[in-house]
């Protein structure tokens, strides 16, 4: 009877073990915009790859809008395990102690998307993926937003037409000196908070792609908005480290084919989203676009640039300097 007993025992056993084996492992996907934004398509587009890449032996739960998680709360629940993968702005790892980032906010900093895709996809861009692994983070690649505009409630064609704005950015200090050297004043907001600082005036204005402001529907509380051009908002895809490491070889190999493909596409829906809701929200009449003329754009540069050597100490005197001539190429 004992014998009956242990073999049904062992039995039940081995098919728990076999049920939670063939269990699919989760990857929550947690992200700030909305769904149609090149990131939200992106992420949409890596849970489709990646589930089928891994024959649905793993599943991508993805949370756009911030459902899950603020800005600030993302990445210390991504370090926690609380999710298990992010794509934050690159901005975001300044107050995580990885100030390199913030070279990604220098003003003008890329000329071209080519002097972009030089860094991201160089031995720079490797090499600063590489210092979040000290945080817990595995970097796993680089995705585009654009070139940002601004926005606000006044014609804003000259630096001093800044001068006591209340401009919402994200936190960041090279932002922090941008809007300064502006004569604005930075207001740091979450990005789920700033339609509504938008529309009841907490702030004036804001910088953003197209495409983020259209979908966050800005474009109907900020009366201007002007093509300057002038700041890069980018992405980094990451996932928590002991998570990732403790994949299964070839579940990781799989996940980063998935990777790599999303991440083409997602540079080639990113201008054109871009240009789409710029077109769309022209269409919409709610905001005045302005073209700077070549004077009036060196204007903007004449003040911002010093940002830079301003930045030095923070960032790294040799990474601006790199990111400099990698941008004169």
């Amino acid at each position: 009877m004992k014998l009956k007993t242990i073999l049904v025992a062992l039995a039940a056993t081995a098919c728990f073990t076999n049920a939670y084996a063939q269990a699919p492992i989760v990857i929550k996907f947690s992200h700030v915009v909305a769904t149609d934004t090149p990131k939200g398509q992106a992420a949409a587009r890596f849970k489709q790859l990646a589930e089928r890449a891994t024959n649905g032996r793993v599943k991508v739960e993805v949370y756009p809008n911030s459902q899950l998680y603020k800005d600030k709360e993302e990445l210390e629940a991504l370090q926690l395990g609380a999710v298990q993968m992010l794509a934050p702005s690159l901005a975001k790892f300044g107050p995580l102690g990885v100030k390199e980032f913030e070279v990604f906010d220098l003003p003008y900093a890329f000329p071209t998307k080519q002097s972009l895709y030089n860094v991201t996809e160089g031995p720079i861009g490797r090499s600063l993926l590489k210092k979040l692994e000290t945080k817990g983070i595995t970097g796993l690649a680089y995705w585009d937003n654009g070139f940002k505009i601004m926005s606000a409630n006044k014609p804003l064609y000259a630096p001093a037409d800044f001068r006591g704005l209340k401009m919402r950015i994200q936190s960041s200090k090279v932002l922090d000196a941008q809007m300064r050297a502006l004569g604005a004043n930075p207001q740091v907001l979450a990005f789920s908070e700033a339609y509504q600082a938008l529309q009841t005036g907490v702030v004036d204005g804001t910088e953003n792609p197209p495409s983020n402001m259209y979908t966050q529907k800005m474009h109907e509380v900020q009366k201007y908005a002007t093509l300057s051009n002038h700041g890069y908002l980018g992405y980094a895809v990451i996932v928590n480290k002991k998570f990732w490491d403790g994949l299964p070889a070839d579940i990781r190999t799989a996940l980063e084919g998935a990777m790599r493909e999303t991440t083409t596409y997602e540079k080639a829906i990113a201008q054109r989203d871009n240009d789409m809701a710029l077109e769309a929200m022209k269409k919409s009449g709610r905001t005045q676009f302005i073209t700077l003329t070549a004077q009036q754009q060196d204007a903007w540069k004449k003040v911002l640039l010093p940002v830079h050597k301003q930045m030095e100490s923070r960032i790294g005197a040799d990474l601006v300097n790199a990111i400099a001539k990698e941008g004169a190429k």
